[in-house]
């Protein structure tokens, strides 16, 4: 009677004592701090990449660990890794994504050495701080701690190191999803994209990345007569083309709302300050003159916010003649268009020609390869529910559906099918000013938010891969 009573008394406790111990989060902050700068000084610059020196890092911690490992290189130096964490099979995998590549850097410019991985202030300053050894960092832990748990996850959980995200996605994504997707498929996808911003040490919201925009390139080329400097033409090449900016860059695109784009403005204007809830009220009734009214207004004053609502068009490039005083016979430009999901690439072109309106203008698309459309994730899904629910407990602050618009690999993904998130460590909204944020002269991360970031990523792996946290 007495044996019955100890072991039925075992059965309820001892799961109750390991729910009270968790994760020891000193030690794991500080071996994250350490894969963190070991990440950060490995120069993966892309160009030329060398993402297989941070592939190597990764296998050689994963491996240590008992988790299966294997790389995959379309080009010599520059290895994609994935590791895959077995689970029972009740459920499809879950893919935890991050490049490895990062943009170059400037050593002038910065404060610290780019590859120092210096801490300073509490803050750690570094090319990749942000874009994305944090994100990779974050994954790579909730690998390791699910499993130290011993527990069998419900689904499996796949960690994909991916190269040349940054310009040469034909060693990276484009290669695991053309010849190897097999081994990354998944029901869905965690990976960067989404913002969590701070001000004043507070954290506002955690925004998500549930779609994208679709990165195109229009060319324009004016054309004219040739001639001596100082005999002015009517049909000057660079006049014509300056025109044609002008006009496309007044040209205001109708303001459009999805659902994704309807939900982030109305959980935004919960949040926001009484002047800024009114302005993300107008704008979803897109067709109203109060919406036009605060798109000008937040043109002005928060122009991100405009930018989710219409395609946009951005001049970036431009080409003219050989010296100062020969009248050029051709001039031409190029355009940065972030086209809205849905949108029609033909007709916005033809949309294009006709506010430029000029014969003497031709106006294309300049032929780069372009990431794929995809279907945006939804909300109603147990993956946003984790992710809101871990950023809720992580940051206390509520998670708001977004659209992103700048490009990720999720493009690829979501069109095979993959439901994919984006999620962000903590940065300041001061750091925009101060020229610290991704593919800046400067970069860097506060250590406390690396910390709270591993947490967060934990609390969503561990929730959807069914072990508890």
């Amino acid at each position: 009677m007495k044996r019955g009573l100890v072991i039925l008394l075992m059965v309820f406790t001892l799961p109750m004592l390991a729910a009270q111990t968790g994760p020891d989060w000193p030690g794991i902050e500080a071996e994250s701090l350490r894969h963190y700068q070991a990440l950060l000084r490995i120069d993966t610059s892309d160009p030329p990449g060398n993402e297989g020196r941070v592939a190597g890092y990764l296998k050689q911690v994963l491996e240590r660990d008992g988790i299966a490992v294997k790389l995959y290189e379309a080009e010599k130096g520059r290895a994609n890794l994935v590791a895959r964490l077995p689970g029972s099979g009740r459920k499809r995998p879950l893919l935890l994504m991050a490049h490895t590549d990062v943009v170059r850097a400037d050593p002038t410019r910065w404060k610290f050495p780019p590859f120092s991985a210096t801490r300073d202030g509490g803050y750690i300053y570094a090319r990749g701080a942000v874009d994305d050894k944090d994100n990779l960092t974050a994954a790579l832990m909730a690998l390791l701690l699910l499993k130290r748990t011993g527990i069998t996850p419900e689904r499996d959980v796949i960690l994909l190191a991916e190269a040349g995200e940054e310009t040469a996605t034909r060693v990276g994504i484009e290669h695991m999803v053309d010849k190897h997707f097999a081994d990354i498929d998944a029901e869905y996808c965690i990976a960067e994209g989404g913002i969590t911003l701070r001000k004043d040490g507070r954290t506002l919201y955690a925004q998500v990345q549930m779609a994208e925009k679709r990165q195109n390139t229009v060319a324009l080329v004016a054309k004219g007569t040739s001639g001596h400097g100082s005999i002015p033409r009517v049909d000057n090449a660079v006049v014509s083309l300056a025109r044609a900016i002008a006009a496309l860059g007044s040209w205001k695109p109708p303001l459009r709302l999805d659902d994704t784009t309807r939900e982030y403005f109305t959980r935004l204007a919960a949040v926001a300050p009484p002047g800024d809830a009114a302005l993300y009220r107008a704008l979803l009734t897109p067709d109203s003159p109060e919406a036009a009214a605060a798109a000008d207004y937040l043109a002005v004053h928060d122009p991100s916010k405009v930018a989710v609502l219409r395609s946009t068009l951005s001049p970036t490039l431009l080409t003219g003649g050989l010296q100062v005083n020969a009248i050029p016979s051709e001039a031409k430009a190029e355009i940065d268009v972030r086209q809205l999901p849905g949108e029609n690439p033909s007709a916005f072109l033809e949309a294009l020609r006709r506010v430029v309106n000029d014969p003497a203008v031709i106006v294309e698309y300049a032929g780069r390869k372009q990431r794929p459309a995809g279907v945006p994730a939804r909300i109603d899904t147990e993956v946003f529910r984790a992710i809101e629910a871990a950023v809720k407990r992580v940051y206390d602050a509520p998670a708001i559906p977004a659209l992103g618009t700048g490009a990720t690999d999720m493009a690829y993904l979501r069109a095979r099918g993959m439901q994919c998130y984006g999620i962000s460590a903590g940065v300041d909204a001061e750091d925009t000013a101060l020229g610290y944020g991704a593919h800046s002269d400067q970069e860097r991360l506060q250590e406390a938010e690396l910390h709270r970031f591993v947490k967060l990523n934990w609390d969503i792996v561990s929730t959807l891969a069914g072990s508890g946290r």
